[in-house]
Order: structure tokens, then C-alpha cells, then sequence
């Protein structure tokens, strides 16, 4: 059952999916499935191996459920055919505990007093008969002995029988619940007395929106005000209806599943009393929790999804690659932290220099610079983005005027993450005995030379390209986040002689312990000179091996294979290959005239199937290629260091630093990154800034709008946009208060303006922006 529903959902065939979960099963990582079981699997790609293996889990965890509830059913001798039919067809958790709920153990209710008291024949009774007269009735089962002292008391108790019976009713719930979907709104005001305190969340001081269209990043504003006690937060179900309206469609949909046609009668009346209190009172609150627990699962599901697009970017950014680097972590006070590393990051010399205020060793810390380029041949420098990046910038660039010869290039780079790095415990094994503060700057300049083998060093929550990244399950974010890390990794490839304990802990079959004896067998015994060598290290048995050795380079070694991607277990193939074109591997290796004369049908066999014969082949070309783009910086323009420094209708040179659903955040050097709405960066539609841009492009944009005040900056893409006369006038006068945008505009939602001067969107965005950012 599971393999088939996988099956339809991925459009791939049943056999597809049994042996990529059996593959999992035992032990296969998806990266290794999807690039060396590509026969087995008939070509299932990464993206497909992750869905199948995150339902897989879902799935699974259902049936688990399903056996329990029937269980419980059948125990407490409820279980027909009927019902055991529905349970298991139920294809969700949802529908699953909806049929669960009446027979779902739970405290001593007031439903069930009242059928110990004897009223169910009596709610029966006024449910099924139209002509019954609820008061007269009532009046039969008075029982001072049992607590029905009156004809009210009766009445009460026949009510709540009722009232937990429809509130328990899976068909009933489904049709409420599929309504509310479709037509409900999310509300929100602002609790009385908390304007100021939570003057950031005006946006939604008096707001309501489509329950199907909140966007995640508004649902977990909405969520943190009310968690902060700034809003009240609540589902409206009539949208359409005014204030005074008691009467809810909601109401109507309960007597239409239930059959009932009431009309004026005393009994009619009694039962229309009964549906609504069981709306309000049962079904309202349950539905509310349900939707607003999806909305919120939705929305950490997409931020998630958004951090982990912007990680993978992040982490494929263009390697500058092995040149000797000099890393510069800004400071005013406290100085400038200097490091510079040869091409494998080996760290060559530290220094602190004070070029800034308050010491002002301008000229000293030039020529101190200079003369550690020319000592070390330096070829890079890397200056981290915080604070007094620029003034360093500036430094740099008047070094770099004094040594014209030596071509060194200077590039800005996002510093995020480098002082949890430099305290970290990994930082103290890698460089121990280096002052924290200069462990910065060593990080900086590996980060430039390859920015997923330093990245990988960091807890990802630290690095700063999330939305709203506080807000979410953080267990659902860390693994994510590992597996971006993890797919990334191995779409690489890592170097088995100089990768440090982070970046191997992520290879396929690798974990902290055995990438940790790698690194001590390194040590020990000096570097691999193959990738048999592996097998000699403690506890990296069989299993791990044939995870792991793909993905291990080993350049230069005695097998030049090693250091491609061609798998260990495929090396027969090449030999055949080697055999039948009369050529020796080295003459293979790069020979493209050569390798395309060659039929991948010619080396298939039982055991190899074409795909990896191409596979080979391809290898054999280009071997060991990297996936990631070209090394490309951006020039931030002179004079531009400040907010203050920005004129409307500048165009400028910036890096995406990072991507929200709502639009990109661009860094154009002047320590406050720019905003361009999603309406605004391309001229067609587009319904994901990621269709047009990623964290790290290189981009040139236009300023629309600058608020120095409150140091916001918005941008566009398309170059032919002339900002208005108000976004003019706004980047000179004094901003609006958010009371008074919030006046303008109190009910639209953020993403439906273009620039952050707009009432509604500036706060949101601002608000989304600062949580991006820490």
C-alpha cells in the first residue's frame, strides 16, 4: 500500500520504489543511491529519493497509528466492519483521528455524565423525532436521585450528549473543515493598551486575510505577535457576514451533514440551539487549533524551505579556489584582525593592525599590510562585511594602489557566522592557541577559497539566510539544514587529504567518529596515497566504504581514478575500456576527441548497466569536475559607504545575501542590506524570486527609495524603473510614523505593495528582514 501511493505520487512504478526503500532500508544515503544505483533504481534523481524518503516516513508513521487505533477500537468491543473499512482507507493522520475522536480515551466528560444519568434516550429521542416536545419530555426524566432535578437539568444534559456527538463526527468535521479552507479568514487586532509596545506588528493591529492565502512569512508574524501578547488572533468563518450576525453558514453545514431540516417548532428550535452551541462551543475552538496548527506547520514547512535554498546557494557559491589568502575581519576599536593562509588554508601569519578610529594608524597599518602581501605573495584578500568593512575596504584599496605589480584582488564577503566559528570547539581543535578574535579572520579567508568547506564548520542557524528562522521547529530546521549540507558535500566531492572533520562528518556513510579517525590515520601515517588506504582506518568497515569512497578525492595518488567520482566498485569498467581502446587511463583521462568515439553499449554489463558506463565516460573527460559556478565578485562604488551616502536612482553593483518569498535582499556595501520586492525584480511575472535569483549573484540595481532614519533601502532590478515623486520626496523628508502608514492602509497585506514606503509592507518586511539577518 505504502510502495503504491509513493509510486503515484512520484509518477515512477512500483518497482522503482521498492528498491530505492529497500536500498534505504539498508543503510544507503540518498546521494549515494542517486549517483551510483542509478541501474537499480531505473534513474530515480535526488529530489525524487528525498520526497520518497520523507513520505516514506510519513507513511510509515501512519500505519504505525492505524494499528494502534484499531487496536483500541477493538478492544473497547466497538470495532464493525463498517468502521474498520473507513479506518483503513483513511489516507491522512487528519481523517484518521477524526474517526478516532469518539472512541479516543479521554477525561469524564459532561456528555458522559449525562448518559451515565440515564439522558441518552432522551437526546435520541429529541435528535430523531420532529414532533417531540423537548419541555414535556424532559419532565420524564427527572431523577433527584441521579442529579436531574428538574426539566432543564434534563434538557442540559440531552444537549451535551448531542453537542460532543456532532463534535465528534469524522464526516461532519470533514465538511466543516473543507469549507473553512476554501472561505474562512485569519483575523487579528491589537489587544487594548499594547499599540506601542507593539508598534512593529501595526500591520496587523486590524487585519484579516484568506485562511488559503496567508503567505508563511505574515502567518509567523501573526503567530510570534500573539505568542508576544500584542495580538489577538482568531478564525472568522463568515467573512463575508457583518459583526451582528450570529448566525454561521457553519451552522447550516452541520444540520445538512447531520440530515436535520429544522424549521419553528418547539423541538426545531431546541436542536437549532444545540447547533449552535455545539459550533461555537466544540467545533469552532477544535477547528481553530487544527487550522491554525496546519497554517503554522505550512509556514515553517515553506521558511524552512526557504532557508534551505538559500543554504544550498550559499554553500555552491563560486570557490575563489587555492590562492594564498589574506582575511581581514573588520573592527573600529578593537583593531583589524588579520590572517593569511597558502592554498590549502594552512594559516601562514596573524596580526592585528588599528587603522581606525580611535588609534587612527592609517599609514602604519597601509604599509604593514603591504609588506605581508609582498612576503607571502598574497593574491587574495578577503575583508569580512560588518562593522567598519568599508573603512577597511578603503584601507585595502589604498594598499593595493602601492603594489600594482603583485595583482592582488580584493572582494567584500558576508562575515555571518565567523565569530560563532572562532569560540566554537572545532576552532580551538583546528587552531589551538590562536586568540578567538583572530580565528575570525582565518575563516574569513578560507570562506573565499572554498566557501562549502569552511561554511560546513558552522551551525547553519548562525550563517543568517532564514526567514523567520527563531520561529520554526528547530529540529525540523537542523535536519534539513544537514541534509542541504549533506547533498551539497557530496555533489562536490571532498579532497581525502586536506578536508577537516566537518566537511568529511558529511560525506555519504561518514559521521563525526569515523571522519575523526580518518583525519588521526592522516596524521599518523601522512596522506592517502589511495582510496583502499580507507579501509586500514579504525572502524570504517565494508558498508561505509562503498558509501563513502565516491566522494573522497585523492589527487595525485598512484590510481589517478581516485581522484574522480568514478566509483571503486566501477574500476573493472574502466579497465575494459582501457583493454579495448588500447589507450592507458592517463591518455584517457581529459581526451574528449578520443572518450566520444567510445559507445557506452559496448562496456555494458550484467553487473553495469549504461547509465553508469555514461557516467564514466563523463568522468573520464572531465574528471573530478566542479558543479559550481565561476568565481565572480561584485565592485561596490567608491564613495558609497553609508545609508547617507545613497541617492535616489543610483545604480550600483550588489551580491544577493539572501532570498525571501517576498523578495531579495541585496548588499551593496553600506552595511544595511537594500530590499527588492518580488514585483521587482523581473519584468515578466514571476511567482519565486528564486526563478530569476540566488544567495551570492552578482546583481546591478537601482535605489528607489531610502529611509536613513530608519536605515531601509529599496531597490529594483529592472533599470528602466523611475522612482515616483513620493519615493523622492520620502528618501529626503522625515519618514512616516507606522501609526500613520498604518492609517493609509490598515488592511493590506504586505506583499501586495512594491516598496517598503508603502504602508503595509514596510513594517512586515522590516520585521522579516531583522529576523533574517540575526
Amino acid at each position: 500500500m505504502i510502495i503504491e501511493k509513493i509510486a503515484n505520487e512520484l509518477n515512477a512504478s512500483a518497482a522503482q520504489i521498492t528498491a530505492a526503500v529497500k536500498l534505504l532500508d539498508e543503510g544507503a544515503t540518498v546521494p549515494f543511491i542517486a549517483r551510483y544505483r542509478k541501474e537499480v533504481t531505473q534513474g530515480l534523481d535526488d529530489t525524487q529519493l528525498r520526497t520518497l524518503e520523507q513520505r516514506l516516513v510519513y507513511l510509515r508513521d501512519l500505519e504505525d497509528r492505524r494499528k494502534v487505533i484499531i487496536k483500541s477500537i477493538d478492544e473497547q468491543g466497538k470495532l464493525d466492519e463498517s468502521l474498520k473499512t473507513k479506518l483503513l482507507s483513511a489516507d491522512n493522520k487528519t481523517a484518521l483521528e477524526d474517526l478516532y475522536l469518539p472512541f479516543k480515551p479521554k477525561r469524564r466528560t459532561k456528555g458522559q455524565i449525562a448518559i451515565e444519568a440515564g439522558l441518552e434516550p432522551l437526546a435520541d429521542t429529541l435528535f430523531n423525532d420532529p414532533s417531540a416536545d423537548p419541555e414535556a419530555l424532559a419532565q420524564t426524566f427527572i431523577n433527584e436521585e441521579k442529579g436531574i432535578t428538574d426539566s432543564k437539568a434534563a434538557l442540559d444534559g440531552a444537549k451535551f450528549i448531542l453537542m460532543e456527538r456532532f463534535a465528534e463526527n469524522a464526516e461532519l468535521l470533514a465538511a466543516i473543515r473543507s469549507y473553512l479552507n476554501k472561505h474562512a479568514h485569519v483575523k487579528s487586532k491589537v489587544l487594548a493598551g499594547k499599540e506601542k509596545e507593539g508598534e512593529k506588528y501595526s500591520d496587523y493591529f486590524e487585519y484579516s486575510e484568506s485562511y488559503s492565502k496567508v503567505p508563511s512569512h505574515r502567518a509567523l508574524a501573526i503567530f510570534r505577535g500573539r505568542n508576544e501578547g500584542i495580538l489577538q488572533v482568531n478564525i472568522d468563518a463568515d467573512p463575508q457576514q457583518e459583526d451582528s450576525v450570529k448566525h454561521s453558514h457553519c451552522e447550516d453545514i452541520i444540520c445538512r451533514s447531520l440530515g436535520l431540516n429544522l424549521h419553528s417548532t418547539s423541538r426545531d428550535k431546541w436542536l437549532q440551539g444545540v447547533v449552535q452551541w455545539a459550533w461555537k462551543i466544540k467545533i469552532l475552538l477544535h477547528m481553530e487549533t487544527e487550522l491554525f496548527g496546519k497554517l503554522r506547520e505550512q509556514a515553517e514547512e515553506e521558511a524552512i524551505k526557504v532557508f534551505a535554498k538559500n543554504l544550498n546557494d550559499l554553500l555552491m557559491a563560486a570557490p575563489a579556489g587555492p590562492k594564498v589568502t589574506m582575511g581581514l575581519d573588520p573592527g573600529l576599536r578593537t583593531g583589524v584582525k588579520v590572517a593569511i593562509v597558502d592554498e590549502t588554508g594552512k594559516v601562514l601569519h596573524t596580526t592585528t593592525i588599528f587603522p581606525h578610529q580611535p588609534q587612527n594608524q592609517f599609514d602604519k597599518s597601509a604599509r604593514t599590510l603591504a609588506t605581508l602581501c609582498k612576503q607571502h605573495k598574497v593574491q587574495l584578500i578577503s575583508i569580512g562585511n560588518g562593522t567598519g568593512s568599508r573603512e577597511t575596504d578603503k584601507l585595502v584599496s589604498e594598499v593595493l594602489k602601492a603594489i600594482p605589480e603583485l595583482g592582488v584582488q580584493k572582494i567584500v564577503i558576508s562575515e555571518a557566522g565567523a565569530s560563532v566559528y572562532s569560540a566554537s570547539e572545532l576552532a580551538s581543535k583546528e587552531l589551538p592557541g590562536m586568540d578567538v578574535s583572530l580565528r575570525g579572520a582565518v575563516s574569513i579567508a578560507r570562506r573565499l577559497q572554498d566557501p562549502l568547506a569552511e561554511l560546513v564548520k558552522i551551525e547553519p542557524k548562525a550563517i543568517g539566510v532564514g526567514q523567520y528562522q527563531h520561529d520554526v521547529s528547530q529540529s525540523l530546521l537542523g535536519k534539513s539544514l544537514d541534509l542541504v549540507i549533506e547533498d551539497c558535500v557530496n555533489a562536490v566531492g571532498v579532497d581525502l587529504n586536506t578536508a577537516s572533520i566537518a566537511l568529511l562528518s558529511h560525506v555519504s556513510g561518514l559521521n563525526k567518529t569515523l571522519a575523526q579517525n580518518i583525519v588521526n590515520y592522516r596524521d599518523q601515517n601522512g596522506a592517502f596515497n589511495d582510496r583502499k588506504a580507507l579501509k586500514k582506518v579504525e572502524r570504517l568497515g565494508p558498508k561505509a566504504f562503498e558509501q563513502a569512497a565516491g566522494f573522497l578525492r585523492v589527487m595525485n595518488g598512484s590510481n589517478p581514478l581516485d581522484a574522480s567520482a568514478v566509483h571503486p566498485e566501477a574500476y573493472q569498467v574502466v579497465d575494459t575500456i582501457v583493454a579495448k581502446s588500447g589507450h592507458a587511463v592517463n591518455d584517457m583521462i581529459g581526451n574528449t576527441d578520443l572518450l566520444k568515439q567510445l559507445s557506452p553499449d559496448d562496456f555494458i554489463t550484467d553487473e553495469f548497466g549504461r547509465p553508469t558506463v555514461v557516467d564514466i565516460l563523463k568522468e573520464l573527460d572531465k574528471p573530478g569536475r566542479d558543479p559550481r559556478p565561476e568565481f565572480k565578485t561584485a565592485s561596490f562604488k567608491e564613495g558609497v559607504e553609508t545609508v547617507a551616502d545613497l541617492k535616489v536612482g543610483m545604480i550600483l553593483e550588489g551580491v544577493i545575501s539572501n532570498v525571501a518569498n517576498f523578495g531579495a535582499f541585496v548588499d551593496i556595501g553600506v552595511h544595511q542590506d537594500g530590499l527588492v520586492h518580488i514585483s521587482s525584480i523581473s519584468n515578466t511575472f514571476i511567482k519565486d524570486p528564486r526563478e530569476v535569483v540566488k544567495t551570492g549573484d552578482v546583481v546591478k540595481v537601482k535605489v528607489m527609495e531610502v529611509d536613513t532614519q530608519r536605515k531601509r533601502i529599496s531597490l529594483t532590478m529592472r533599470l528602466d524603473d523611475e522612482p515616483t515623486a513620493n519615493q523622492a520626496n520620502a528618501s529626503k523628508q522625515k519618514p512616516q510614523t507606522k501609526q500613520q502608514a498604518h492609517k493609509k492602509a490598515p488592511n493590506k497585506p504586505a506583499s501586495n505593495q512594491k516598496s517598503f514606503g508603502n504602508a503595509a509592507m514596510g513594517n512586515a518586511f522590516a520585521d522579516a528582514f531583522a529576523k533574517a539577518k540575526k
